[in-house]
């Protein structure tokens, strides 16, 4: 048995980073303000099932040296071009939704100026700068310094809570009426994450084998599972101070992801107490600085690879895509501020909608004749996928009869 290491952790943690972001700190905070702790049956549920597909990154790229943007390609040219044009649509505004609460963060914890606009943009340029110069190496050390702090911050967070917490707790389960059900849909869309993380999983991880070798197939899972489980966990925790500090409070939360995560800090501190200011603020500003810093890799990454196999073409992209996906994010910031709201939503039931066409892609390789039999999911993970596509394929067509 090979001894695992604190080094060979990487991609996994990325994909945490990257997960944990709008999904955790505003959708979570707010299923936990809305519905108590009405909605865990949601986001185990969800986990459970978006699972496979998510493993199926790192599982494809370890046991075949290509990304599952190559396995898309071998299916089939359109698979590709579909997932261009999604991802041309929904890119710059996930980039500019995350990025706004990031800045809306540090505008409440830095001051400086309370400009959001001002904030977005000089912290799209410095994450650009830093993944520019410092390449994956950077991005791969750094993260993990984010991921620790973000976990210990958390926990320190909702602990608080459940000791200052002096009301019985109900876990009673719910199902959101109509009302609600939108945004349902976002929560499972985004929960832990879009599933075309997956193929940015899969990137990463042939990155990281460039960077150190003698990666194993057991390694990369062992990654992965570290990095999901963190998820899972700090989901639970921001759906828990969602629900022991803001539910029942009376509040009107704004839509808005800045102005919220700003209301969340300000009500946190108001029923905790002015010593929890500093904790809520780190586990916040980690939370969405971390998925900030790794979409804006990611995605780069993912239509360099893209363009190289539409095109047939040898050269890196990488740089020219970061600057086209800086400028597109700071021109929303500019221009189209006010609608973010509306372009948020499209982009949460783009992702949800398009759930089932990933997850059938990505089990569809892992049991092709490109993936090496020994590297096969076993019966159960096969299993779980196939009732994983089914779920959600029947929750989608829920969905869209019901609007």
């Amino acid at each position: 048995m090979s001894k695992f290491n604190l080094s060979k952790l990487g991609p996994g943690l990325l994909f945490a980073g990257a997960a944990i972001g709008v999904s955790h700190l505003v959708q979570s905070t707010r299923a936990g303000a809305d519905f108590g702790w009405g909605l865990v049956w949601a986001l185990l549920l969800i986990n459970l099932f978006k699972y496979p597909f998510f493993q199926y990154g790192p599982r494809y790229a370890q046991a075949t040296g290509e990304t599952l943007l190559d396995g898309y390609f071998k299916l089939g040219k359109g698979y590709l071009w579909v997932y261009f044009i999604l991802n041309i649509a929904t890119m710059f505004t996930i980039q500019s939704a995350v990025t706004i609460v990031t800045a809306g963060l540090a505008s409440t914890l830095f001051g400086l100026t309370s400009n959001i606009v001002t904030w977005g943009i000089i912290i799209t340029l410095s994450c650009s700068v830093i993944l520019i110069l410092g390449k994956y190496q950077w991005l791969d050390k750094l993260i993990k310094v984010i991921m620790v702090t973000l976990a210990i911050s958390s926990i320190l967070a909702v602990s608080v809570a459940f000791a200052k917490n002096d009301t019985p707790l109900s876990f009673q389960q719910v199902f959101p009426d109509s009302s609600g059900l939108l945004f349902l849909i976002a929560f499972l869309g985004w929960m832990p994450a879009p599933l075309d993380i997956s193929i940015w999983h899969s990137i990463w991880t042939i990155e990281k084998n460039k960077t150190q070798a003698n990666n194993s197939l057991r390694d990369s899972l062992f990654d992965f599972n570290v990095g999901y489980i963190a998820t899972i966990l700090l989901a639970l925790c921001f759906l828990g101070l969602g629900a022991l500090v803001m539910f029942g409070s009376g509040s009107q939360f704004s839509n808005q992801g800045g102005e919220f995560a700003q209301q969340l800090i300000e009500l946190y501190t108001s029923n905790l107490g002015q010593a929890a200011y500093g904790i809520i603020g780190i586990a916040a500003f980690t939370t969405m600085l971390s998925t900030t810093l790794t979409t804006l890799d990611a995605s780069p990454r993912a239509m360099s690879k893209t363009i190289q196999l539409l095109f047939s073409k040898e050269k890196n992209y990488y740089l020219p895509w970061m600057i086209i996906l800086t400028f597109g994010t700071a021109a929303i910031f500019l221009f189209l501020l006010s609608e973010m709201g509306q372009l948020v939503q499209i982009a949460t039931v783009l992702s949800f909608m398009t759930a089932p066409l990933y997850s059938f892609l990505n089990y569809r390789l892992v049991i092709s004749k490109a993936m090496p039999k020994e590297h096969q999911p076993k019966k159960g993970l096969r299993i779980l996928s196939v009732v994983g596509i089914l779920f959600l394929t029947g929750f989608t067509l829920f969905y869209l009869l019901s609007l």
